[in-house]
C-alpha cells in the first residue's frame, strides 16, 4: 500500500466551476479539475451556493457554509470522493425540498 506523502502542504488560492466539474486552483500553480459527481451536496447546489465557500486554516481546505460541506485539498489530491452515504444525501435532498 502507498502512501501519499507531499513535500509541501498544499493550499488552495481559488475555487471555480464548470457545469460539471470542481476547479481548485493550488498556489504552487497546479490545478485540480474534479467531477461534481464525486460531492453530491456541491452537484445539486444552486451556483448562489457553490460560490460561497471559504478556506480554513491556511487553505488546507473548503468549506461550503450554506451545503455544509467540507473537503480537504490532500483528500482531492488523494482522489478522495464524498464518503457520505446515500441515505444522507436523500435525506438532506429531501429537508432542501421541504424549505424551498
Amino acid at each position: 500500500m502507498n502512501t501519499l506523502v507531499l513535500e509541501a502542504d498544499p493550499q488552495v488560492i481559488e475555487v471555480s466551476f464548470t457545469s460539471d466539474k470542481l476547479i481548485v486552483e493550488l498556489t504552487d500553480g497546479r490545478s485540480l479539475l474534479v467531477p461534481l459527481s464525486w460531492y453530491p451536496r456541491l452537484f445539486h447546489a444552486t451556483l448562489t451556493e457553490r460560490e460561497n465557500w471559504q478556506l480554513l486554516g491556511d487553505g488546507y481546505a473548503i468549506e461550503w457554509p450554506d451545503l455544509d460541506e467540507h473537503i480537504g485539498i490532500e483528500g482531492l489530491l488523494a482522489g478522495r470522493r464524498s464518503g457520505e452515504s446515500e441515505r444522507s444525501i436523500q435525506h438532506w435532498l429531501q429537508n432542501r425540498s421541504a424549505a424551498s
